[in-house]
């Protein structure tokens, strides 16, 4: 499949009902993202995520800790994830599918459309675990939103082109993490071989498709080894991109079984991160 599939229906609301067949399709040998695991997820869990095909939601509510153009948004949180990151701020709910409950799409489309009629909320954002694993799931948020309403999706960037083919076109914004700037640090830090590969590819499509966001979370002792080859690469291959530079770590989950990450990140690191950043020129947002 191409990376972009031809909108026969013009409304994006028309447009993501018209890809849910492909989606389920898609789940019954599933090669979505990086990992490429080929399982059968309509028989139930399986492969690396371990969802099936109908996700669970651990929040949904109006959140204002996201960067600022896209803010208050009303959050929307698929558990389950395709990366084990260590250090993951929701580690029980992204590396748990079944953690929270079950809420038909439609249903949460009602709340999210509520919150932004009544401008407590300007945006939908959904965001995981990571939500490009529930694909038929998006499909039906999408196509039960309001055409107009301003859609977001935050995602860890591992997604396939048959992926990115079926959400093309109905997101405004693309929030991608670049969270590592080296495959060694992926594989030992979220068990995810092939990171770096995967997430440029994902962000030049998204840099054409949608407006891009290129987050970072800068974490203590990987400013040299992460940072700096992530800024580097975003000067070289999207110096225009919006980047936005996360300096809110805290150790979590299980941070304290990776040293240094055991610890707050240091006001020398994050000196150094911005000088980095005005180096490569690079256009911050806040």
């Amino acid at each position: 499949m191409v990376e972009t599939m031809d909108p026969i229906l013009a409304g994006r609301p028309q447009m993501a009902a018209a890809r849910l067949e492909q989606a389920f399709s898609d789940l019954a040998a599933c090669e979505i993202c990086q990992h490429r695991c080929a399982v059968n997820r309509m028989d139930g869990p399986a492969g690396r995520c371990g969802a099936g095909a109908e996700p669970h939601v651990f929040s949904a509510q109006v959140e204002v800790g996201d960067e600022l153009e896209v803010i208050p948004a009303y959050a929307v949180a698929l558990a389950g994830c395709n990366m084990r990151c260590a250090f993951c701020i929701t580690g029980d709910e992204s590396w748990h599918p079944q953690r929270g409950r079950w809420y038909h799409a439609t249903a949460i489309a009602g709340r999210a459309s509520a919150a932004i009629e009544s401008r407590r909320a300007e945006s939908l954002l959904v965001l995981g675990g990571e939500p490009t694993i529930h694909l038929p799931w998006l499909l039906e948020l999408v196509a039960a939103m309001p055409e107009n309403a301003r859609l977001v999706l935050k995602t860890n960037g591992l997604s396939t082109a048959p992926a990115r083919a079926i959400l093309a076109g109905l997101f405004d914004v693309w929030i991608v993490d670049f969270k590592f700037g080296n495959d060694a640090c992926a594989q030992t830090l979220s068990r995810t071989p092939g990171y770096t590969s995967a997430v440029c590819e994902t962000l030049q499509w998204a840099a054409r498709d949608t407006d891009l966001i290129i987050r970072h979370l800068l974490m203590p002792g990987h400013v040299d080894c992460c940072w700096k080859p992530v800024a580097e690469w975003i000067s070289s291959h999207l110096p225009t991109a919006k980047v936005s530079l996360r300096s809110g770590y805290w150790p979590s989950w299980r941070a304290s079984d990776h040293v240094p990450l055991n610890r707050p990140l240091a006001s020398a690191e994050l000196s150094a991160a911005m000088e980095t950043a005005r180096f490569f020129n690079l256009r911050l947002v806040p």
